[in-house]
């Protein structure tokens, strides 16, 4: 098939792909709390590249009128969970997370391992330390807003906002300095999770209907050329387990950790002497 067919046929693919798992501009967002779940979606998630080419470029539009009240309650709990986004973010980003009450909703305590610089981050619950850890807009509002936005409902900007696909736990200064900064304009500190974060963007334009900047397109494409094959999610699962590092046996069982199975973390093969699979079995 020639390009142009195929190029269109991926078209036809990911407008379904996306009216599955938004339904359009959603108005509602639920928080992914399941690796299940997140797996199923992922399974079904289109590429990158291609998603980026069905996305209208066009210029920004005036920022005027623009108000952080417009995309609804900061923080809303548009799930009806019990608990606020920022909380329900924390709780999936964070690892090692305790909680202010015996209901598992506001986090006290957590650690995070932050993929936009690539650094581990303790989080505390208090007046001068919660900021730390900042809830980013992959997307932000105000680039929403001059690239689309205005043209959504309040519910719509209101499930932008608060949609998990959109938002990232990280360090309060990276996010900070990112402002309303688009990708031609600002990308993670960490290179590694580039690929990603221009991809999530990618996801939440098209889900709700907003253009990008030609400059914008073509940092995107830059960074996508650099993974070919990198999926454009339909969601966001749990952070993955902390990595753990033992530098010998008395370590792993000082930490009730013994035996070591290939599959468990903190196995190395330098800890399985006799490389049966079972490290610190002694």
């Amino acid at each position: 098939m020639p390009a142009s067919g195929t190029r269109a046929v991926a078209a036809v693919v990911l407008a379904a792909v996306l009216a599955l798992f938004s339904g359009g501009a959603p108005a509602a967002a639920d928080t992914v709390d399941s690796t299940a779940t997140y797996a199923a979606e992922a399974s079904a998630a289109v590429e990158a590249a291609d998603l980026l080419a069905t996305l209208p470029v066009k210029g920004r539009a005036p920022k005027t009128g623009y108000e952080r009240a417009l995309f609804g309650p900061t923080w809303a709990d548009v799930d009806q969970n019990g608990c606020d986004t920022r909380n329900d973010i924390l709780r999936r980003d964070l690892t090692e997370v305790t909680y202010t009450t015996s209901v598992p909703c506001t986090v006290k305590t957590g650690i995070l391992a932050d993929p936009y610089t690539g650094t581990t981050i303790s989080f505390v619950r208090g007046t001068t330390t919660s900021s730390a850890v900042q809830i980013d807009h992959v997307v932000a509002l105000s680039d929403a807003w001059q690239k689309g936005a205005q043209q959504l409902t309040t519910e719509q900007r209101t499930a932008f906002a608060n949609d998990p696909l959109n938002l990232q736990a990280t360090d309060g200064p990276t996010n900070q300095q990112k402002g309303d900064g688009d990708a031609a304009t600002w990308l993670p500190p960490n290179k590694g999770f580039r690929c990603e974060y221009v991809a999530r963007q990618v996801s939440v334009k098209a889900r709700y209907s907003l253009w990008v900047t030609q400059a914008e397109r073509d940092a995107i494409a830059g960074i996508l050329a650099g993974c070919p094959g990198q999926v454009a999610p339909a969601a966001v699962g749990p952070a993955a387990p902390a990595a753990v590092y033992y530098a010998n046996c008395a370590e792993v069982v000082a930490a009730g950790a013994a035996p070591l199975c290939a599959a468990s973390l903190g196995y190395r093969s330098g800890l399985d002497g006799d490389s049966d699979g079972v490290a610190c079995e002694g």
